[in-house]
Protein backbone atom coordinates (compact mmCIF):
# COMPACT_ATOMS: atom_id res chain seq x y z
CA UNK A 1 0.00 0.00 0.00
CA UNK A 2 1.44 2.88 -1.15
CA UNK A 3 1.01 6.34 1.00
CA UNK A 4 0.93 10.18 -0.38
CA UNK A 5 3.74 12.16 0.22
CA UNK A 6 2.81 15.28 2.67
CA UNK A 7 3.47 18.10 1.11
CA UNK A 8 6.22 20.56 2.97
CA UNK A 9 5.67 23.91 4.23
CA UNK A 10 7.23 26.52 2.43
CA UNK A 11 9.72 27.94 4.44
CA UNK A 12 9.02 32.08 4.26
CA UNK A 13 12.14 33.77 3.32
CA UNK A 14 13.96 35.34 6.59
CA UNK A 15 15.73 39.27 6.51
CA UNK A 16 14.71 42.65 4.74
CA UNK A 17 14.33 43.45 0.39
CA UNK A 18 17.29 43.98 -0.99
CA UNK A 19 16.50 47.11 -1.78
CA UNK A 20 15.50 48.15 1.94
CA UNK A 21 18.64 47.23 2.70
CA UNK A 22 20.35 49.27 0.29
CA UNK A 23 18.23 52.11 1.54
CA UNK A 24 19.04 51.79 5.01
CA UNK A 25 23.28 51.89 4.45
CA UNK A 26 22.68 54.89 2.79
CA UNK A 27 23.06 53.92 -0.65
CA UNK A 28 20.30 55.74 -2.25
CA UNK A 29 16.78 56.39 -2.04
CA UNK A 30 14.80 52.58 -2.04
CA UNK A 31 13.88 53.78 -5.62
CA UNK A 32 17.07 54.06 -6.40
CA UNK A 33 18.44 51.25 -4.83
CA UNK A 34 16.05 49.47 -7.28
CA UNK A 35 17.49 51.01 -10.31
CA UNK A 36 21.21 49.65 -9.08
CA UNK A 37 19.80 46.54 -8.03
CA UNK A 38 18.37 45.79 -11.50
CA UNK A 39 21.15 47.13 -13.09
CA UNK A 40 23.85 44.46 -11.60
CA UNK A 41 25.95 46.29 -9.43
CA UNK A 42 24.75 44.49 -6.12
CA UNK A 43 26.69 41.26 -5.26
CA UNK A 44 25.44 38.79 -2.59
CA UNK A 45 27.92 36.03 -1.28
CA UNK A 46 30.05 36.58 -4.74
CA UNK A 47 26.54 36.42 -6.71
CA UNK A 48 25.36 39.15 -8.78
CA UNK A 49 21.35 39.94 -7.84
CA UNK A 50 19.26 41.57 -10.17
CA UNK A 51 16.10 40.31 -9.24
CA UNK A 52 13.92 42.70 -6.90
CA UNK A 53 12.46 41.46 -3.73
CA UNK A 54 15.01 38.74 -3.09
CA UNK A 55 15.23 38.89 1.29
CA UNK A 56 18.82 38.99 3.01
CA UNK A 57 20.42 39.38 6.37
CA UNK A 58 22.92 42.04 6.73
CA UNK A 59 24.31 40.48 9.67
CA UNK A 60 24.87 37.26 7.85
CA UNK A 61 25.46 37.68 4.63
CA UNK A 62 28.32 39.94 2.28
CA UNK A 63 26.30 42.43 0.41
CA UNK A 64 28.47 44.32 -1.53
CA UNK A 65 27.64 47.57 -3.81
CA UNK A 66 30.26 48.26 -6.72
CA UNK A 67 32.81 46.27 -4.95
CA UNK A 68 32.45 48.29 -1.82
CA UNK A 69 31.43 45.78 1.10
CA UNK A 70 28.65 47.52 2.82
CA UNK A 71 29.15 47.50 7.10
CA UNK A 72 25.59 47.47 8.38
CA UNK A 73 22.55 50.01 8.96
CA UNK A 74 23.26 53.44 8.55
CA UNK A 75 22.84 55.52 11.82
CA UNK A 76 19.62 57.09 11.96
CA UNK A 77 19.41 60.50 12.49
CA UNK A 78 16.32 63.12 13.22
CA UNK A 79 16.90 67.32 13.29
CA UNK A 80 14.62 70.21 13.29
CA UNK A 81 15.24 72.69 10.78
CA UNK A 82 14.15 76.17 10.41
CA UNK A 83 13.93 76.65 6.77
CA UNK A 84 13.53 80.14 5.95
CA UNK A 85 11.50 81.84 2.41
CA UNK A 86 13.05 81.33 -1.04
CA UNK A 87 14.59 77.94 -0.63
CA UNK A 88 13.00 74.67 -1.97
CA UNK A 89 12.03 71.07 -0.16
CA UNK A 90 13.66 68.73 -2.52
CA UNK A 91 17.05 67.06 -2.31
CA UNK A 92 18.28 69.09 -5.50
CA UNK A 93 16.22 71.34 -7.76
CA UNK A 94 16.01 71.43 -11.78
CA UNK A 95 16.24 75.36 -11.80
CA UNK A 96 18.92 75.77 -9.50
CA UNK A 97 17.22 77.33 -6.86
CA UNK A 98 18.77 76.81 -2.79
CA UNK A 99 17.26 73.77 -1.38
CA UNK A 100 16.91 72.83 2.53
CA UNK A 101 19.84 70.33 1.98
CA UNK A 102 22.30 73.42 1.41
CA UNK A 103 21.33 74.47 4.98
CA UNK A 104 22.06 70.97 6.36
CA UNK A 105 25.92 70.72 4.74
CA UNK A 106 27.33 74.23 5.37
CA UNK A 107 28.82 73.25 8.02
CA UNK A 108 29.81 69.68 6.82
CA UNK A 109 27.53 67.55 8.41
CA UNK A 110 26.51 67.79 12.28
CA UNK A 111 28.49 64.66 13.04
CA UNK A 112 31.10 64.99 10.81
CA UNK A 113 29.87 62.29 8.69
CA UNK A 114 27.36 62.11 5.79
CA UNK A 115 24.22 60.56 6.37
CA UNK A 116 21.71 60.84 3.63
CA UNK A 117 19.03 63.01 4.72
CA UNK A 118 16.00 63.80 3.20
CA UNK A 119 12.39 66.22 4.90
CA UNK A 120 9.49 64.84 5.70
CA UNK A 121 6.89 66.44 4.04
CA UNK A 122 7.15 69.80 2.17
CA UNK A 123 7.37 73.66 2.29
CA UNK A 124 6.62 74.73 -0.15
CA UNK A 125 9.20 77.66 -1.77
CA UNK A 126 7.28 80.52 0.38
CA UNK A 127 6.58 79.50 2.91
CA UNK A 128 9.10 79.02 6.24
CA UNK A 129 9.47 77.08 9.91
CA UNK A 130 9.56 73.50 11.10
CA UNK A 131 11.01 71.04 8.48
CA UNK A 132 11.63 67.25 9.95
CA UNK A 133 15.09 65.72 8.11
CA UNK A 134 15.57 62.24 8.90
CA UNK A 135 17.41 59.43 7.28
CA UNK A 136 14.65 57.08 8.53
CA UNK A 137 12.24 55.64 5.98
CA UNK A 138 9.44 53.70 8.21
CA UNK A 139 9.13 56.74 10.75
CA UNK A 140 8.85 59.52 7.71
CA UNK A 141 6.59 57.62 5.33
CA UNK A 142 4.33 56.23 9.04
CA UNK A 143 4.38 60.49 9.57
CA UNK A 144 3.06 61.42 6.27
CA UNK A 145 0.28 58.82 6.02
CA UNK A 146 -2.98 61.06 6.26
CA UNK A 147 -4.57 58.01 8.81
CA UNK A 148 -1.84 58.82 11.16
CA UNK A 149 -4.01 61.92 11.69
CA UNK A 150 -0.44 63.90 13.03
CA UNK A 151 -1.45 67.34 14.01
CA UNK A 152 0.78 70.26 11.81
CA UNK A 153 0.41 73.77 13.51
CA UNK A 154 0.62 77.08 11.74
CA UNK A 155 1.08 80.47 11.75
CA UNK A 156 -0.63 82.12 8.54
CA UNK A 157 -1.03 85.82 7.82
CA UNK A 158 -4.35 86.40 5.11
CA UNK A 159 -4.70 89.52 2.60
CA UNK A 160 -7.97 91.20 4.07
CA UNK A 161 -10.59 90.05 7.08
CA UNK A 162 -12.03 86.76 6.20
CA UNK A 163 -16.01 86.49 7.51
CA UNK A 164 -17.07 84.42 9.94
CA UNK A 165 -18.88 82.18 8.07
CA UNK A 166 -15.63 81.56 5.69
CA UNK A 167 -13.73 80.52 8.80
CA UNK A 168 -16.26 78.06 10.04
CA UNK A 169 -15.96 76.42 6.48
CA UNK A 170 -12.31 75.58 7.44
CA UNK A 171 -13.26 74.43 10.89
CA UNK A 172 -15.60 71.81 9.76
CA UNK A 173 -13.43 70.91 6.37
CA UNK A 174 -13.79 72.73 2.89
CA UNK A 175 -13.77 71.78 -0.68
CA UNK A 176 -10.34 72.45 -2.10
CA UNK A 177 -8.67 71.24 -5.88
CA UNK A 178 -6.64 68.58 -5.38
CA UNK A 179 -4.34 69.20 -7.57
CA UNK A 180 -2.43 72.47 -8.16
CA UNK A 181 -4.46 75.38 -8.31
CA UNK A 182 -6.78 75.86 -10.83
CA UNK A 183 -6.00 72.25 -12.98
CA UNK A 184 -8.36 71.01 -14.88
CA UNK A 185 -8.87 67.19 -15.05
CA UNK A 186 -10.43 65.39 -18.28
CA UNK A 187 -12.61 68.79 -18.66
CA UNK A 188 -13.78 68.98 -14.85
CA UNK A 189 -12.19 69.99 -11.83
CA UNK A 190 -10.72 67.58 -9.44
CA UNK A 191 -12.13 68.35 -5.73
CA UNK A 192 -11.85 67.23 -2.58
CA UNK A 193 -13.03 68.21 1.01
CA UNK A 194 -10.31 69.10 3.82
CA UNK A 195 -10.46 67.32 7.36
CA UNK A 196 -11.89 69.44 10.23
CA UNK A 197 -9.34 72.19 11.14
CA UNK A 198 -8.50 74.16 14.32
CA UNK A 199 -8.50 77.84 13.48
CA UNK A 200 -7.93 81.13 15.53
CA UNK A 201 -6.67 84.47 15.50
CA UNK A 202 -3.51 85.68 16.97
CA UNK A 203 -3.48 89.07 15.92
CA UNK A 204 -6.11 91.57 13.99
CA UNK A 205 -5.90 94.09 11.52
CA UNK A 206 -6.62 94.43 8.07
CA UNK A 207 -3.95 91.50 7.26
CA UNK A 208 -5.06 89.28 10.43
CA UNK A 209 -2.54 86.34 11.19
CA UNK A 210 -4.11 83.05 12.50
CA UNK A 211 -3.03 79.73 14.23
CA UNK A 212 -4.00 77.04 12.14
CA UNK A 213 -4.07 73.05 12.74
CA UNK A 214 -4.21 70.37 10.01
CA UNK A 215 -4.23 66.99 10.38
CA UNK A 216 -3.39 66.17 7.02
CA UNK A 217 -0.77 67.71 4.32
CA UNK A 218 -2.18 68.67 0.59
CA UNK A 219 -0.44 70.44 -2.00
CA UNK A 220 -0.85 73.79 -1.32
CA UNK A 221 -3.26 73.17 0.94
CA UNK A 222 -3.41 76.21 3.67
CA UNK A 223 -3.23 78.68 0.53
CA UNK A 224 -6.45 76.95 -1.39
CA UNK A 225 -8.36 76.60 1.47
CA UNK A 226 -8.13 80.53 1.94
CA UNK A 227 -8.69 81.16 -2.01
CA UNK A 228 -11.75 79.19 -1.40
CA UNK A 229 -13.34 81.62 1.01
CA UNK A 230 -11.78 84.46 -1.10
CA UNK A 231 -9.17 85.59 0.50
CA UNK A 232 -4.98 85.16 -0.14
CA UNK A 233 -2.49 83.96 2.01
CA UNK A 234 0.80 86.11 2.58
CA UNK A 235 2.82 84.35 4.80
CA UNK A 236 2.75 80.63 6.09
CA UNK A 237 5.12 79.48 9.05
CA UNK A 238 4.91 76.14 10.31
CA UNK A 239 5.86 76.29 14.16
CA UNK A 240 4.69 72.82 15.30
CA UNK A 241 4.82 68.75 14.36
CA UNK A 242 3.32 66.71 16.65
CA UNK A 243 4.76 67.62 19.98
CA UNK A 244 7.34 69.15 18.56
CA UNK A 245 7.82 73.26 18.71
CA UNK A 246 10.36 75.31 16.51
CA UNK A 247 12.66 76.34 18.54
CA UNK A 248 15.73 77.27 16.48
CA UNK A 249 16.73 80.29 14.46
CA UNK A 250 15.71 80.94 10.81
CA UNK A 251 18.22 78.83 8.47
CA UNK A 252 19.64 76.62 11.64
CA UNK A 253 18.94 72.68 12.50
CA UNK A 254 18.99 71.13 15.95
CA UNK A 255 19.56 67.28 16.43
CA UNK A 256 15.84 66.26 18.17
CA UNK A 257 16.31 63.92 21.36
CA UNK A 258 15.17 60.50 22.09
CA UNK A 259 12.44 61.54 23.77
CA UNK A 260 11.35 63.53 20.68
CA UNK A 261 12.45 60.82 18.72
CA UNK A 262 9.82 58.84 20.90
CA UNK A 263 7.10 61.37 20.73
CA UNK A 264 7.27 61.54 17.26
CA UNK A 265 6.75 57.55 16.53
CA UNK A 266 3.98 57.35 19.20
CA UNK A 267 2.65 60.25 16.47
CA UNK A 268 2.82 58.47 13.54
CA UNK A 269 0.77 55.79 15.12
CA UNK A 270 -1.84 57.68 15.82
CA UNK A 271 -1.29 58.08 19.41
CA UNK A 272 -2.06 61.78 21.06
CA UNK A 273 0.91 63.55 22.19
CA UNK A 274 0.98 66.73 23.73
CA UNK A 275 3.96 69.97 23.30
CA UNK A 276 5.09 71.90 26.21
CA UNK A 277 2.98 74.38 27.55
CA UNK A 278 5.53 76.99 27.00
CA UNK A 279 5.80 78.46 23.21
CA UNK A 280 9.34 78.95 22.21
CA UNK A 281 10.43 82.11 20.87
CA UNK A 282 10.31 81.13 17.20
CA UNK A 283 6.92 79.59 17.22
CA UNK A 284 5.61 83.25 18.27
CA UNK A 285 4.87 86.25 16.60
CA UNK A 286 6.77 88.75 16.65
CA UNK A 287 5.29 92.17 18.13
CA UNK A 288 4.22 94.69 15.93
CA UNK A 289 6.98 97.62 15.92
CA UNK A 290 6.07 100.64 17.04
CA UNK A 291 5.98 103.93 15.09
CA UNK A 292 8.64 106.03 15.86
CA UNK A 293 7.78 109.40 17.50
CA UNK A 294 8.41 113.00 15.96
CA UNK A 295 11.21 114.35 18.45
CA UNK A 296 11.15 118.38 18.25
CA UNK A 297 14.08 119.78 16.99
CA UNK A 298 16.53 120.97 19.10
CA UNK A 299 16.95 125.09 18.51
CA UNK A 300 20.75 125.78 17.15
CA UNK A 301 22.95 127.10 19.99
CA UNK A 302 23.50 131.03 20.03
CA UNK A 303 19.91 131.01 18.03
CA UNK A 304 16.97 133.31 18.89
CA UNK A 305 14.32 130.79 18.62
CA UNK A 306 11.90 134.24 18.65
CA UNK A 307 9.81 134.39 15.47
CA UNK A 308 11.53 136.24 12.62
CA UNK A 309 9.90 139.93 11.48
CA UNK A 310 8.96 140.23 8.10
CA UNK A 311 10.94 143.23 6.20
CA UNK A 312 9.11 146.03 5.84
Amino acid sequence: MTTKATKQPEETPQGDRLQKILAQAGIASRRKAEQIILDGRVQVNGNVIKELGTRHDISKDHIRVDGKLLHGREQQRYYMLNKPRGYVTTLDDPEKRPTVMELMTKQKGPHGDHVRLYPVGRLDYLSEGLLLMTNDGELANSLSKAAAGVEKTYLVKVSGQPPASGLDQIRRGIMIDRGRLNEVRSGRRDRVITAPARIELVRGGDNPWYELTLTEGRNRQLRKMFEEIGHHVEKIRRIGYGALRLDVPPGEFRELTPGEVTALGRAAKGQKVVPKKKTPEFAQLKAPAKPKANKPRRALAGRSTAPRRRPV
